[in-house]
């Protein structure tokens, strides 16, 4: 089954223009998959794979504390395998029909308050250029919602500061447009006149965010970087590389901007990953009427 596995990274690769971070996340997946498969039931061929066999597995996922987010995303790269297996007659039926998807609305992500994102953009105050650049870098990423494989991924033409829209190219090779505001702009501005130069140290490269060595930001330096301002500035909640992403579609909505809008910005294909976020926006409407009204 190892061979199909890679037939089908080749597929969603070649056919789906797949992001190489999301072909490795699935490739681990279904490995994993195969390898339980293999050692704990004793399955070989695919055209034995039943739907009990499936439930298990995921069975064994929870016990082994999974997170539910982890199981649906192991989950989906199982059903796609297993419709590519039957759609190029390496199966003849598709055992996870009936297989039922865990419920996501039980882990809420954490998002930042406006003050604490406000904090975390303040305590890049530094004159040096690698301060500079972590500002422009933190007012793009909450202006923006984008992920931080995308943000160290922008190059110098897929920003127009004049009229203050950014080109991503998103999952799957899909190109969307997104909106950012003055302060992400002024901040922009300032680091691509006055420090990005001095990061390259003469070097030529289109990419827009520079380390410290003179190369592309690569994202886990960014990720490091963005933990680091978050505890700078005191934020005690635990940032993890979609923060700034939830946090950017939720204060949205939170001041009245549609779903359809928000999913758009995102880059979400199904509008039902985007509702999540109504679903934040609830827990803190609950909240706000737990601490102020009288009979909370």
């Amino acid at each position: 089954m190892k061979a199909l596995i890679a037939e089908f990274l080749n597929y969603l690769s070649v056919e789906r223009g797949l992001a190489k971070n999301t072909l490795m996340a699935y490739e681990r997946d279904l490995q994993a998959y195969v390898m339980y498969l293999e050692k704990t039931v004793g399955l070989k061929d695919p055209k034995g794979i039943k739907h009990p066999h499936i439930s298990a597995y995921m069975l064994v996922q929870k016990k082994a504390k999974m997170a539910a987010t982890s199981i649906c995303r192991s989950l989906a790269a199982i059903r796609m395998f297993h419709r590519f297996l039957v759609r190029e007659s390496f199966a003849t039926e598709d055992p996870t029909g009936l297989v039922d998807t865990p419920k996501l609305w039980q882990r809420i992500p954490d998002v930042l308050s406006q003050v604490e994102v406000v904090a975390m953009i303040n305590a890049a105050s530094g004159k040096d250029a690698q301060s500079i650049r972590d500002r422009a870098m933190l007012e793009l990423f909450y202006a923006s919602g984008l992920r931080v494989s995308e943000l160290v991924a922008l190059r110098l033409e897929d920003v127009n500061l004049e009229t203050g829209i950014v080109l991503c190219m998103g999952k799957g090779s899909k190109e969307r447009l997104i909106p950012v505001g003055g302060k992400a702009r002024e901040a922009m501005e300032i680091y691509l006149t006055k420090a990005r130069a001095k990061l390259l140290k003469g070097r030529a490269d289109g990419v827009i965010f520079i380390s410290r060595l003179g190369k592309k930001l690569s994202r886990q330096s960014a990720w490091k970087t963005i933990k680091f301002y978050a505890r700078k500035a005191g934020v005690k909640k635990n940032i993890k590389p979609h923060s700034m992403r939830h946090t950017f579609a939720t204060h949205l909505l939170e001041h009245g901007a549609d779903l359809r809008s928000v999913q758009e910005m995102l880059g979400h294909s199904d509008i039902s990953t985007t509702q999540i976020y109504t679903h934040v926006d609830k827990e803190r409407l609950r909240r706000v009427h737990k601490e102020f009204h009288p009979r909370g």
